[in-house]
């Protein structure tokens, strides 16, 4: 039987790539899932939106003072994001030779990213059906090529896939501004969003990768999710809704994994037990057993990109005892 684990989100403070690769190697290689870490401080590109938009297919992109925005060719910012990810695989590749174990890889999802996304008019991507389906489309293609890139770097990686979608509950509530700030881009239909996601989905079936979609915004469309079947979740529990957990509680009775950000991201030192507690109450109250905690992931409620780097060592050292605590309540709910 599989046990609780722990991981990250995937963004980290600092420049360094290959000092970062291998604290992550170092730090979650053994004991939690590891990543590849985006270091957004380095400038456009590097960030979660300019790297996927970065590496469109079939689609220009440029950066504008107001944001990135589609193109007929891609300018100079698009190919320092492309040569950032060219770095990023150099250094994996060397950190994590030989690796056999999980490796996570991080993507902006397709309605984050139609959010992001202007038009060359300066509307959103969003605002046009046309648009959106050609980025939903390219996003796959882009991040099926990808992962082939790093499943050649490391061969005997098992891939996990994390879609990035901050932006989801705002894209369902109609809750973006227009171009002008004077309106609200209108709400896209939940089919709709189910359908792109599923396409990206099964853009990358034949890899055999796992994905989990990471909303660390409030009001995560739990049953929305749970729609897309094989897609595992990624949420700050903080920001859980007593109404919310029901949802999540089917979700990972159905067999899916739950990945709880714990460990907020403005916290000093904290005892591992105040990562703990608080998902264990909720899960108490809901029914869920021991053996379902087998289907957890600990996490920091969001990227680290904002924490001191001195700190970040220690958040990661702090998720890492989490995790056996968690797996000491498993076998104490169980024999309970």
């Amino acid at each position: 039987m599989t046990q609780p684990t722990f991981s990250a989100i995937g963004s980290m403070p600092g420049t360094d790539v290959r000092d970062t690769v291998r604290m992550v190697r170092d730090l979650v290689g053994d004991k939690g899932i590891p990543f590849l870490p985006e270091l957004p401080a380095r400038g456009p590109g590097a960030d979660m939106i300019g790297r996927a938009a970065s590496h469109l297919v079939g689609l220009g992109v440029d950066l504008q003072p107001s944001g990135w925005r589609l193109a007929d060719s891609s300018g100079l910012d698009a190919r320092r994001g492309a040569a950032y990810l060219r770095q990023d695989l150099d250094e994996l590749a060397e950190a994590f030779d030989g690796w056999s174990g999980r490796l996570k890889v991080q993507w902006c999802g397709p309605w984050t990213l139609a959010a992001s996304l202007a038009l060359p008019r300066g509307e959103r991507v969003l605002t046009d059906p046309g648009a959106a389906r050609d980025l939903v489309q390219s996003v796959a293609e882009s991040v099926r090529e990808h992962l082939r890139q790093v499943a050649r770097l490391v061969p005997d990686a098992e891939l996990v896939l994390q879609w990035d979608e901050p932006s989801l509950p705002a894209v369902l509530a109609g809750a973006l501004p227009t171009a002008s700030g004077f309106g609200r881009v209108r709400p896209v239909e939940q089919g709709v969003v189910v359908d792109g996601l599923e396409h990206v989905r099964d853009a990358v079936a034949e890899l055999a990768v796992a994905q989990v979609l990471h909303c660390c915004a409030p009001n995560v469309p739990v049953p929305l999710v749970r729609r897309v079947d094989g897609l595992d979740l990624a949420i700050d529990i903080s920001l859980v809704k007593p109404r919310q957990w029901d949802g999540i509680a089917e979700l990972v009775e159905s067999g899916r994994t739950l990945w709880a950000g714990a460990l907020a991201t403005d916290a000093g030192a904290v005892r591992p037990e105040k990562v703990v507690d608080p998902l264990l109450r909720s899960w108490r109250e809901i029914g869920l057993t021991g053996a379902d905690l087998h289907r957890v992931v600990l996490t920091p409620a969001c990227g680290l990109a904002a924490v001191a780097p001195t700190s970040v060592p220690g958040h990661l050292r702090t998720l890492a005892q989490a995790t056996e605590l968690l797996g000491e309540a498993s076998e104490s709910l169980s024999a309970g």
